[in-house]
């Protein structure tokens, strides 16, 4: 799997410590920029810096003149093309483009052709726009400079005014003065029991043949680092320790473990986390494959006999789906952590753990995993969502074909039958205001329960569980109300250059919408 990435801004063009010194004189400071063939100024006060364009994430239900998201520092950043605001052509960015970061109760970059000057100005020179015509809208403009800075005429931009019609949840912090956003994780999504006669699993493929691991057992899935650190005297099974959140975690192959011929990973390959009280472990297997949820009535414990040398067998059950003709074996990865071997490397670990942060600061290092949240990672096009584990009832592969059913509600794409029951499915892309796609092996449907109505969304590509740190996680820019609503976090991951734009299920369907769906499963 490829991750695309968010490059940092180059340095300002115009560092904030020059634009405050600007502002101790007594004559009005003006930043001059060029849109299409038009000359604008802002004044200094709100103008934080100029920076280069950086690369951005597009943000589903957000207004048309927005660019996406930016990381500008370890702050999300949008970038609003002016272009777009006021109808001029689309144009390339060039090495003259930039944006003008203005903060008025939430900071923004704004988009322009190039960066004039900056001009001062008495403020008794600043004439009214109302004799003025022409292609940009007057209600967006504070007033005109005449003959400044080498320029005839200079429109002022009144950027309070143009965020007010473009981002009315913005204009809206603005005038409350920001900062009542609180983290809103989905009641609904920690309310959800799991049903008693069910069991949920992660399943996974390795030599052809289906594995799974229940889901409480799984911290998380990552993908295989480039560098493994060997294990002195390590059963052959035993690939070695890697780092991951500033811990050391053993790795082991369950190609080796069960005797299954070698093969070299790949993007496809992962590494299932799974924990054990305070101790964890990495299993690479070949590839994910889907999260389920199966009745136990399917499910048979595997014969006492199969256990080897007088240890528990790793697999304690088997899994009947599609009438017997899918087996899935169940590992138990409290009777994997009983191998000799395993203790082994985890003794060598902790050993090794305990010296690392010893020689770090004299104490033993907090992980800190009870600061993370547990999300199900998902691709639309190239950008990543991600939703609470807790919330994904599974995880399913798309039929060849969809049932269409009459008078079903125009967002449903259809509906499939998933173990006797119906279970609509509507395209994501086309509830988030994406294009849509056409279907392909990499598409899987995520199952979310909305007031007891199960509902399945068709996604791109399921691409990982990942633990985010809650220091990580902040509110999303209210760019506008449905996307306020729907997605109201992001995960910014600095280090990783990453902005994960993080869905609350409890929100995709509502109202009339949960109705509909509801009348198709009686």
């Amino acid at each position: 799997m490829t991750t695309e990435t968010l490059e940092q801004p180059q340095d300002s063009i115009l560092p904030e410590q020059d634009i405050r010194q600007a502002l101790e004189t007594n004559i009005c400071q003006f930043v001059t920029f060029v849109v299409g063939d038009e000359v604008f100024a802002v004044d200094m006060a709100p103008v934080q810096e100029i920076i280069r364009v950086p690369e951005v994430v597009c943000v589903p239900l957000a207004p048309p003149t927005l660019e996406g998201l930016a990381n500008l520092r370890g702050k999300v950043l949008p970038i609003i093309s002016l272009r777009r605001i006021f109808g001029f052509p689309e144009r390339e960015y060039d090495d003259s483009t930039r944006a003008v970061v203005i903060d008025l109760g939430q900071p923004l970059g704004f988009v322009v052709d190039r960066v004039a000057s900056v001009v001062a100005a008495e403020s008794g020179k600043i004439e009214d726009v109302g004799a003025i015509s022409g292609t940009v809208n007057t209600d967006f403009l504070a007033g005109l400079l005449k003959d400044v800075g080498g320029h005839a005429m200079i429109m002022v931009l009144d950027f309070a005014k143009l965020i007010a019609c473009e981002f009315t949840e913005i204009a809206a912090l603005s005038r409350a003065g920001v900062n009542g956003l609180a983290s809103t994780r989905s009641e609904t999504a920690k309310k959800e029991e799991k049903a008693g006669d069910e069991l949920q699993l992660v399943s996974f493929v390795v030599a052809g043949q289906e594995y799974a691991i229940t889901i409480d057992d799984v911290q998380e899935i990552v993908q295989v680092p480039e560098h493994i650190i060997h294990v002195p005297h390590s059963e052959a099974h035993v690939l070695g320790v890697m780092t991951l959140r500033n811990r050391l975690l053993p790795l082991v192959s369950l190609r080796r473990m069960f005797a299954l011929p070698p093969q070299d990973v790949d993007e496809r390959s992962r590494i299932v986390v799974v924990s054990l009280g305070a101790a964890s472990i990495g299993i690479v297997m070949d590839s994910v494959n889907e999260v389920l949820r199966v009745a136990k009535a399917h499910v048979d414990a595997m014969p006492g006999l199969f256990a080897r040398d007088g240890e528990s067998a790793d697999i304690s059950e088997i899994c009947r789906l599609d009438e017997g003709r899918r087996l899935v074996s169940i590992i138990s990865v409290g009777n994997m952590f009983r191998h000799s071997a395993i203790r082994e490397v985890l003794s060598v670990v902790e050993k090794m753990q305990d010296e690392n942060a010893l020689n770090a600061s004299g104490n033993p290092q907090d992980d800190g995993m009870e600061d993370d949240e547990q999300m199900v990672v998902f691709r639309l096009g190239k950008e990543e969502f991600g939703v609470p584990i807790d919330s994904v009832q599974e995880i399913v592969r798309v039929p060849d074909e969809l049932t269409r059913v009459p008078k079903a509600p125009e967002f449903v794409e259809g509906v499939i039958n998933l173990r006797g029951a119906v279970l609509p499915v509507i395209d994501q892309r086309l509830r988030l205001g994406l294009e849509a796609a056409e279907r392909n092996d990499h598409q899987r449907i995520m199952v979310y329960r909305f007031d007891g109505v199960r509902t399945g969304f068709i996604v791109d590509s399921v691409t990982e569980v990942l633990k985010i740190p809650k220091n990580a996680i902040e509110a999303s820019p209210r760019l506008s109300g449905e996307q306020a609503r729907v997605i109201a976090r992001i995960a910014n991951l600095e280090k990783q250059k990453r902005i994960i734009q993080l869905i609350d299920p409890s929100r995709l369907m509502e109202g009339r919408e949960l109705q509909g769906l509801a009348a198709l499963t009686q």
